[in-house]
């Protein structure tokens, strides 16, 4: 699956956050819905334009953003 077939990101929709195609739905909305536990059934019902391959893409994107970027976590003090 390539995520980017699915999820865009243009500085004139919703500020250019990531963004399902043809939508203005976010990819965070999403992926928040996901992570607080509501079922995938439930999110396809809630927005009809959304197919089930656009919630694994969402997926995806959250991966390969992670992977992309380098985290510096600050040292712990005892």
């Amino acid at each position: 699956m390539r995520w980017q077939d699915y999820i865009e990101q243009r500085p004139d929709v919703m500020v250019g956050k990531p963004v399902f195609k043809g939508t203005r739905l976010t990819v965070e909305t999403i992926l928040e819905d996901l992570g607080n536990g509501r079922p995938e059934a439930d999110l396809l019902d809630a927005h009809p334009k959304l197919r089930p391959e656009h919630l694994r893409a969402a997926m995806a994107f959250a991966a390969a953003s992670i992977g992309s970027e380098e985290t510096i976590f600050a040292a712990e003090t005892a």
